[in-house]
């Protein structure tokens, strides 16, 4: 039997992939900051574990914990992450330092903790959740797009380190997904957002991607070349045009 670990796992796409694993007969752990997201009927699917991603000695011993009849896993996927709009509007030191510890020193910490098991095992696929903004580089991104960017930069990084010991390193970079999360940062208000694609969807693209260890996979396609044709502009064309895009987007 399989073994797959979600960090970021009891809402969202998290949650979304979870029952996925589940109902493709794999045993499946979860973990969040939060686990009271989901409730105790949903948490006896599960092996839930209350985790910071973080902290790297507690999401370590969470692994192991995970891990401990059969000492394996065969799939670890970071879903974590952490957003605060800050081209439109400023944002605090306390959100900043959320969203670089979350989204970079999380990512990291996920990346050392799965490593460290499946190099032992000469086996393994470890799936970061990026977002399609991290493939922009120009000088007033916002600090989120900055913390995306540098997710796909260290999965690289991961990427050529770990091929060599069979581990396979699989980076996502959605557009905008239709989860609850999204629902509360706009006031259930969606109309902005470009080529949304549903929860369902989105697991479904991702699960494959996993399941046919494709190295980078940017979805939905629309999103996608839209992205890269913006990726080609001069920075200071770039910086008036996505500044006027968050201004619109924080519009009522």
């Amino acid at each position: 039997m399989k073994h797959v670990f979600i960090v970021g796992g009891t809402s969202g796409i998290g949650y979304s992939l979870a029952q996925l694993y589940l109902e493709k007969g794999f045993v499946v752990g979860i973990c969040s900051r939060d686990i009271s997201k989901i409730s105790d009927s949903q948490k006896s699917n599960f092996q839930v574990f209350q985790t910071n991603v973080s902290n790297y000695i507690q999401l370590h011993e969470t692994i192991e914990s995970f891990i401990s009849k059969e000492k394996k896993i065969d799939i670890f996927i970071n879903c974590a992450g952490c957003y605060t709009e800050d081209v439109a509007d400023s944002i605090s030191y306390q959100q900043a330092e959320e969203m670089l510890q979350t989204n970079v020193l999380g990512t990291v910490n996920a990346f050392e903790v799965a490593r460290k098991i499946m190099k032992n095992q000469q086996s393994g696929k470890i799936a970061v959740i990026a977002s399609v903004s991290g493939i922009l580089d120009y000088e007033n991104s916002s600090l989120y797009t900055k913390t995306k960017r540098a997710v796909i930069q260290i999965a690289k990084a991961y990427h050529r380190a770990l091929k060599p010991f069979g581990i396979s390193v699989i980076t996502i970079a959605p557009g905008y997904v239709d989860t609850q999360k999204l629902r509360n940062l706009n006031a259930n208000d969606l109309s902005k957002k470009p080529f949304l694609v549903d929860e369902k969807t989105a697991t479904n693209i991702i699960f494959n991607a996993i399941e046919n260890d494709k190295k980078f996979v940017i979805f939905p396609s629309k999103m996608k070349w839209l992205m890269l044709s913006l990726s080609v502009l001069p920075s200071a064309l770039l910086n008036v045009i996505m500044f006027k895009k968050a201004k619109w987007m924080k519009s009522k």
